[in-house]
């Protein structure tokens, strides 16, 4: 990953119960919080039962982060959700790093319609 700009984006923090403000993404099994709404970028994430993501990412709260270049960014990294395209002009993937789960993400800002 050197090289390899990194930002923060949200802290996504998984929750078993409703939350104020839930956000539904059934095409992703799951809702979630506006991480915009507040200044810390705090997430909440509730995962449906059959969502297809590792436990891990189901459990354990990660750290996003922008990167310029997501390819280069996986390199030598322990992938665990395969570089996807969630909505257009965002790419993300799941590493896991001294077992915590961390989200790479990387925004094309003239397609992604959402601020991300």
């Amino acid at each position: 990953m050197a090289n390899n700009l990194m930002k923060f984006n949200h802290i996504g923090i998984p929750t078993k119960g409703a939350f104020d403000g839930e956000i539904p993404l059934p095409h992703l099994g799951m809702t979630v919080s506006d991480h915009k709404n507040n200044p810390f970028g705090i997430q909440w994430q509730r995962y449906h039962d059959d969502a297809p993501y590792p436990e891990l990412v189901k459990n354990v709260a990660h750290v996003a982060f922008e990167v310029d270049d997501l390819a280069a960014a996986l390199e030598g990294q322990n992938v665990i959700i395969a570089p996807n395209a969630p909505i257009p002009g965002l790419m993300v993937a799941f590493i896991e790093l001294n077992g915590a789960p961390i989200e790479l993400m990387e925004v094309d800002r003239s397609v992604c319609e959402e601020d991300i």
